[in-house]
C-alpha cells in the first residue's frame, strides 16, 4: 500500500467518528488539520476540537486513534490536539455545512 491509499484510508477511518454532540464527523467538521504518513506506516494526525471546553475532549482523539490503529498496515497513531488556529464553521467542509444548515 502506498503513502496515498494510507492517506485515503485514515481519511476513512476519521469519517467514522463523530462528534457526539454533531452529527457530522470530524473530518467533515474540519477537525483533523494535518495527516501524515512516516516510513513503515506511522501516522501522525494533527487535530482540533470545536472548543477547548468541548465535553468530548477526552474521548474523540482516543476512538481517532483507535479507528486509525485498526486500519491494515499501520505501525502506530499519534494523535496531537492543538488550538492554534482555533476551530470556526469555515473550516467545515461544503459536505458539513450544508448538513448544519450552514449553506
Amino acid at each position: 500500500m502506498n503513502e496515498q491509499e494510507l492517506k485515503d484510508k485514515v481519511i476513512e477511518a476519521l469519517k467514522s467518528v463523530y462528534d457526539p454532540e454533531i452529527p457530522v464527523d470530524v473530518y467533515e467538521l474540519g477537525l483533523i488539520y494535518d495527516i501524515k504518513i512516516f516510513p513503515v506506516n506511522n501516522v501522525y494526525l494533527l487535530m482540533t476540537l470545536t472548543s477547548p471546553s468541548c465535553p468530548s475532549a477526552e474521548s474523540i482523539p482516543v476512538e481517532i486513534e483507535q479507528k486509525v490503529k485498526e486500519i491494515e498496515g499501520v505501525s502506530d497513531v499519534s494523535v496531537e490536539l492543538t488550538f492554534d488556529p482555533p476551530y470556526s464553521t469555515e473550516m467545515m467542509s461544503e459536505v458539513a455545512k450544508l448538513e448544519l444548515g450552514f449553506m
